[in-house]
């Protein structure tokens, strides 16, 4: 597998409740990870794309991480480190899942990465409902953030648009032609850099109506983007951000 984000992980103030709206919103199949419950990996159909737990730090607020495989993640680490980047957890075995790094971006927006055990998962087709169908960097500074994902990882800009005050949005893709996601400057109603996912679902105004049954809210959208997919931005009941990526309204 190139080296690119397959894993996506909820901390949250409120594990059970997270569980529920998710699974009704997205269409994830949670099953626990094992007889503890302290961790819950949530399924798009048979595939497992990523887990729910309890924030370690009760005064974090809820919030996305992704994981970016690795292959070594101790030389991995070292090299964002050398970027310019900041190791918040360094390297570490989880038993029967693999090892593990918690890292920042030299713009600030944290992710983490993973060599796990076992075989790689084949990839699934882009849009498959229940993956992440795209990757938005909200970063300090997004030129010197597409460098520095360029130089660690081989993401090439493929792209970009004229955001206005945000700066460029500058489309990113793995194998150099498909874009799998974006950089741009940080919306001042993010108090810091961080990375957004969306998350894939058929339709998107059905989508809507399950997130505010559930209790969660709208922050932006519906709107159409390029391609004709449809997009909305959301928190979740307990602070939460996420988006929705659908190719129907």
């Amino acid at each position: 597998m190139t080296q690119q984000f397959f894993w996506y992980e909820l901390m949250t103030t409120d594990t059970a409740a997270a569980i529920d709206f998710y699974a009704d919103v997205v269409g994830w199949r949670p099953q626990p990870y094992d007889d503890t419950g302290a961790y819950t990996v949530l399924h798009a159909g048979d595939r497992g794309i990523g887990g729910i737990m309890a924030c370690p730090d009760k005064s974090m607020p809820p919030h996305w991480l992704g994981y970016i495989h690795s292959k070594s993640v101790d030389a991995d680490t070292a090299r964002v480190k050398a970027a310019g980047g900041t190791v918040h957890k360094e390297p570490a075995d989880i038993d029967g899942v693999g090892r593990f790094s918690v890292v920042a971006d030299p713009t600030g927006a944290v992710f983490l990465f993973l060599q796990p055990q076992g075989p790689d998962a084949p990839p699934v087709p882009m849009g498959t409902p229940g993956t992440v169908g795209w990757h938005e960097l909200y970063a300090g500074d997004g030129e010197a953030a597409m460098a520095f994902y360029a130089g660690q990882f081989g993401w090439k800009q493929v792209d970009s648009m004229d955001m206005g005050p945000m700066g460029q949005y500058r489309l990113f893709a793995y194998d150099g032609v498909t874009a799998n996601g974006a950089t741009m400057n940080k919306p001042a109603e993010f108090p810091v850099p961080c990375w957004q996912f969306y998350f894939c679902v058929d339709a998107i105004d059905a989508a809507v109506e399950r997130i505010g049954e559930g209790g969660g809210r709208v922050v932006m959208g519906p709107h159409q983007v390029p391609g004709d997919a449809w997009i909305v931005n959301a928190v979740d009941p307990q602070g939460g951000h996420f988006a929705l990526l659908a190719p129907n309204r």
